[in-house]
């Protein structure tokens, strides 16, 4: 089977973009690969942060499913310990009736926030610093199923609309914990290798060694997340990458600011220290033409033994940002397969 090529999508905020402008970004940048062949575009969900302004994946998934064509839509992810598992069984059942065979549900276990702004998402909710993602996860697919046990309080609630199951489910992981548990589950699995410091390589060895058979799967689907940045050569786009150097930068900082042009990015007086961490850093991106590009993301694909890659992109313009997946489509001969 050939590699698979997917995007992430973070609404990126920017000096030049407000959040608002931002949201409607996603919505052109879908309809414009929805053309290219790719597999599926994901919208993650992060609260509070100044660069990034998907807060409601479920929302924003039907405003793009219903602006695109053949892509299929989902979350990369639903921080489902932010969420009542009857919530999100019914807003992706919601979704699936709308737009059947096209939407994905992927979960993330981590709030996506910092630690005030996860207080007040779960103000009224017991048990905040309790980890009942595994609870939750079972709950989601009992009232996603239909199958709580006959003497369960909730057989009673039913999640609506019941004529459609949930669409599949992806756990989205930065460590071996994700790993395990998609594979005990037989889920689909999906490595953040753009920002984990776990090895993607064991990650992915662990998911495909110890996966079990289930209603969902009969093999293991193994996703990637990469970050890339391409342009028409290695010069341009080594100076786009600016950007995305600045954004990681700040993010190992714990710094969080819309994103920089290329242009500000080089010209901020950093010490040189800091300058050779941003080097150091690079590896998380694959940076160039697209033959450049391509070769790096394929090495990477084998290396961790994966199906698909979903690629994030940190590029300040909007237009450049949709000129760099339509090369990587070319690269790859998408929309020709």
């Amino acid at each position: 089977m050939p590699l698979a090529l997917s995007v992430l999508d973070l609404s990126p905020v920017t000096t030049a973009t407000p959040p608002s402008q931002a949201l409607r970004n996603s919505i052109d940048l879908a309809a414009h690969v929805d053309t290219l062949g790719f597999t599926r575009y994901w919208l993650a969900e992060h609260h509070n942060l100044a660069n990034v302004s998907t807060t409601s994946p479920a929302i924003m998934i039907g405003q793009v499913a219903r602006a695109t064509k053949t892509i299929r839509v989902g979350s990369g992810g639903v921080m489902l310990p932010n969420h009542a598992p009857l919530t999100v069984a019914e807003n992706f059942r919601t979704l699936e009736a709308l737009f059947p065979g096209r939407i994905d549900l992927g979960l993330g276990r981590a709030p996506g926030t910092d630690q005030l702004a996860m207080a007040a998402l779960r103000r009224r909710m017991e048990g905040v610093e309790a980890d009942d993602f595994v609870e939750r996860l079972h709950e989601l697919i009992a009232f996603g199923t239909n199958a709580f046990p006959d003497n369960h309080p909730f057989r009673r609630v039913t999640a609506m609309p019941n004529d459609v199951m949930l669409p599949p489910i992806t756990i989205l992981g930065s460590s071996n914990y994700g790993a395990h548990l998609a594979a005990a589950m037989g889920l689909g699995y999906s490595f953040a290798h753009h920002f984990a410091s776990y090895p993607a390589e064991a990650a992915m060895r662990d998911y495909r060694e110890k996966f079990k058979p289930s209603v969902w799967l009969d093999k293991p689907h193994a996703i990637l997340g990469v970050s890339a940045v391409c342009a028409p050569t290695d010069e341009e786009a080594d100076f786009l990458a600016a950007t995305a150097d600045l954004a990681w930068f700040r993010i190992m900082r714990g710094e969080r600011a819309p994103l920089a042009s290329p242009e500000n990015a080089l010209a901020l007086d950093l010490h040189e220290a800091d300058r050779e961490q941003i080097r150091r850093n690079r590896s998380r991106h694959a940076v160039g033409s697209p033959e450049n590009v391509k070769a790096q993301l394929e090495k990477l694909a084998a290396e961790c033994q994966v199906d698909e890659l979903i690629v994030t992109s940190n590029i300040f313009d909007h237009e450049l940002r949709k000129r760099s997946y339509a090369l990587l489509s070319e690269a790859f001969g998408l929309a020709a397969s």
